[in-house]
């Protein structure tokens, strides 16, 4: 079969959002299969030694290990990239594994790190109990103040860290005001996008350096694998993230990067359709008794709606509440549920719901959920796709019993 008769003349860069889901990266083995192949291989074969030799020395193109890459896994990588508009990905195991690696490759002992006070309980733990082992230190700050974010910089800050929107509150922040500081004092920017979404927001746009997902969470959107997304300059992925993964072994499985691709080919659709959800609950839910204060970036009751829709194209899938008579009342509702299942998981087809204080943020302690404003009473919930009539029904009839 002749080499490359499968292989079109491409120009990815153009294509719209939907279309780069759909094809980009896509590389066809001269089978001309349709679907992306699964390469589940942990090593290559040489034609000789001088070719074994050439790879590991740069001066030949092709895969050398499994820890190494992959072509699937590079399928994966270059689909995002071309989604995100990044230079360069790396694709890891899981969100955490990119937010390790994001960080840990470029710190080390005496070096500052600013990060947001809301932060997902993983995120916290890794900067304000994981990194301080080594001899990093941190400051947190919260809100938009411009002022507090200035005086939070020192000559040794080389990180500024944080989620927009945050996790479970949805505090909204500015992206490219933090960047703007960060830069002038010499820091890069990483920045979780995990709950916008690249299909709701593109950070990369507003200032920041680095980029990372939780592709377990709405690329995949079905419940089924973990994988993480690291998005950066060609620069800083050849330098110091793919020498550290690379011998720290975070490596995403083959199987794991063909459902991903998978994933992508519907995911616009799918937040689409769930953030439009969202936004009907958010909006039908402060209406009830039992909810104190319903927290939806795009909700007139949101503090930062205005800046939320300068940087987020929807409101997002998520929406949390606090409920009136706290954790026993959550219980509550969560028992009586008969739709929503009860999972710390989110950006799933199946709607989620969760209780942060006792589940995503219970390792965190009171202290640290005081300071984020978490309640007792306070619930998470990720928006499926099921009948947002359905859903709505499903909640009212599990709030009834606190009526």
């Amino acid at each position: 079969m002749k080499k490359g008769k499968y292989t079109k003349v491409q120009s990815p860069e153009g294509w719209g959002v939907s279309t780069k889901l759909i094809r980009g990266g896509t590389k066809r083995s001269e089978h001309g299969e349709t679907s992306e192949a699964i390469y589940l291989t942990s090593g290559y074969v040489y034609d000789d030694p001088e070719s074994a030799e050439a790879r590991f020395a740069g001066e030949e193109d092709g895969y050398v290990y499994g820890r190494y890459g992959n072509p699937t896994v590079s399928m994966l990588e270059e689909r995002f990239r071309l989604l995100v508009g990044a230079e360069a990905a790396y694709a890891v195991a899981s969100g955490m594994a990119a937010a390790w690696g994001a960080l840990a490759c470029q710190l080390k002992m005496g070096d500052h790190i600013v990060a947001s006070k809301d932060l997902f309980g993983s995120n916290y733990q890794v900067i304000t109990n994981i990194l301080p082992r080594f001899g990093i230190s941190y400051t947190l700050v919260g809100g938009n103040n411009v002022v507090d974010w200035r005086a939070a910089m020192r000559p040794e800050t080389k990180v500024v860290f944080f989620e927009t929107p945050s996790n479970p509150l949805l505090e909204v922040l500015d992206i490219a005001m933090i960047c703007e500081v960060a830069h002038k004092g010499g820091a890069r920017v990483i920045v979780d996008n995990a709950f916008a979404t690249p299909i709701l927001q593109k950070p990369m746009q507003l200032g920041a350096d680095i980029v990372f997902y939780s592709n377990t969470k709405h690329t995949d959107g079905q419940g089924r694998v973990f994988g993480g997304m690291v998005l950066s300059s060609k620069e800083f992925k050849e330098d110091l993230l793919k020498p550290f993964l690379r011998h720290t072994g975070p490596t995403m499985s083959p199987f794991n990067a063909w459902v991903l691709l998978k994933g992508l080919e519907t995911m616009k659709l799918r937040v689409e359709a769930s953030s439009h959800a969202a936004a009907l609950l958010a909006e039908e839910l402060s209406r009830l008794p039992q909810v104190e204060r319903v927290y939806y970036p795009h909700h007139d009751s949101h503090p930062q709606k205005a800046l939320a829709k300068q940087q987020m194209r929807m409101g997002g899938t998520m929406v949390s509440l606090d409920i009136k008579g706290g954790k026993e009342q959550a219980f509550n509702i969560l028992r009586r549920l008969k739709i929503i299942d009860i999972s710390n998981n989110l950006g799933d087809a199946k709607s989620l719901i969760t209780h942060p204080a006792t589940t995503t943020h219970k390792n965190i302690g009171p202290e640290a959920r005081k300071l984020m404003g978490i309640k007792d009473g306070c619930l998470r919930l990720s928006v499926g796709l099921e009948d947002v009539e359905d859903l709505l029904e499903d909640l009212k009839q599990a709030m009834a019993v606190n009526s």
